[in-house]
């Protein structure tokens, strides 16, 4: 039997992927074999060695040690593209937001309450000037990032009469299938600040994108800029987009990532955090989470982990052995010469790397003696080894 931790409330939609003959699951579980999280932190948790998974129902997982995990053998999973469209309907919502004052003129139509129903239509009328706002036709659109969210979000825009321009170094190729042809591929960030009139970030937070918004690529941005942040906040430094707006050069700033300085900055709209709050999008994203630790559990494979390579074998034979362990030479030929000396037969074989960790899968159809896993465990650089029956 299996045990699952939950984090958070996790959607019966993905839950209901665990069969209940195999595996168990709740928010009290001992020395649990997986857990799947939403928002929860992980940082300051201790890891049962037990535990060999922990699936993230959303793409971020700024919320678990990462690195940490990698060395004690636990595989990180997250759910690309769950809640992409989610987060896409979102950010369009935010492009007509940041041209169109919406937010701030339903604010003063609420102080019109109690106001003389003769007087409403007049003073509507005379203040409707201060919200006054840009179409988003037929202006430049540039979507920094090119994953799940970012092309969705590229293809909807063009179809809205916008003229987009894409930026991804590492554009895969499935995204470049999907992505519209006609969207201008820009060569650099510097080549999107310099020609859009609305910045739209669909990036992870890493070393190189922190404060990727700050004040030095503010400056090589037209006048007027309008900036849509519906990725992580940590990608726009907010002191100097403060600034920028208190100057006039950045137009508008809207956010999915409130923090206590944006709150009442004149241009500033702040969303408290909704790009994947819709129940399609927790439904996918928890349905994607379990399905990633069932087929981890049950077969070893990797798909969609952000700290191991991904790697899948179909399962042919009785037994596997799967093996995390560092990236370095010779390991490989060490694990397959425990299995020689032991006079098992290697039917198939999986290894795959990724920064400075690996994977290996073995399919034979002996039993694994504790012997042989031992022998295994001692290899200088092994990090973990389960045998899946």
């Amino acid at each position: 039997m299996y045990k699952i931790l939950t984090l958070n409330k996790i959607s019966p939609y993905g839950l209901d992927n665990f069969d209940r003959k195999t595996y168990t699951y709740g928010t009290e579980m001992d020395n649990p074999d997986a857990i799947i999280v939403r928002s929860a932190k992980m940082h300051d948790m201790e890891f049962s060695p037990n535990t060999v998974a922990i699936a993230r129902a959303g793409a971020g997982v700024n919320n678990i040690p990462i690195e940490r995990c990698a060395e004690q053998g636990i595989v990180v999973f997250n759910t690309p593209g769950a809640n992409a469209n989610a987060v896409k309907e979102l950010t369009i919502c935010g492009l007509f937001l940041a041209s169109r004052k919406v937010i701030a003129a339903t604010e003063f139509a609420k102080g019109l309450k109690d106001t003389p129903d003769e007087d409403v239509a007049k003073q509507a009328e005379n203040g409707k000037g201060a919200f006054a706002g840009p179409e988003i036709k037929g202006k430049k659109l540039g979507v920094i990032g090119l994953g799940a969210i970012g092309v969705l979000v590229a293809n909807a825009a063009k179809n809205l009469g916008m003229e987009v321009y894409g930026y991804d170094p590492y554009l895969s190729v499935d995204a470049a299938w999907s992505l519209s042809h006609s969207v201008h591929h820009a060569k650099s960030t510097q080549e999107i600040f310099a020609t859009c009139d609305y910045i739209t970030i669909h990036v992870p937070l890493n070393n190189e994108t922190r404060d990727l918004i700050n004040d030095s690529s503010i400056a090589g941005m037209k006048d007027g800029v309008r900036i849509l942040n519906f990725s992580r906040g940590e990608l726009v430094n907010t002191d100097d987009i403060i600034e920028a707006l208190g100057t006039g050069k950045v137009a508008a700033y809207v956010t999915d990532f409130i923090n206590e300085k944006l709150i009442g900055v004149p241009g500033v709209v702040a969303i408290p955090h909704l790009g994947a709050s819709t129940p399609e999008s927790e439904d996918n994203c928890a349905r994607m989470a379990a399905i990633e630790l069932v087929n981890y559990l049950e077969n070893g494979n990797i798909r969609n982990s952000v700290n191991m390579p991904n790697s899948v074998m179909d399962r042919n034979t009785a037994f596997r052995v799967c093996i995390i362990h560092k990236n370095i030479p010779n390991m490989l030929t060490q694990i397959t010469t425990v299995f020689t000396n032991a006079n098992i037969n290697i039917v198939d074989l999986s290894n795959r790397s990724k920064g400075d960790y690996a994977y290996t899968m073995i399919d034979i159809d002996e039993y694994v003696h504790t012997e042989l896993v031992e022998q295994i465990k001692a290899i200088d650089g092994v990090i973990r080894i389960r045998v899946i029956k």
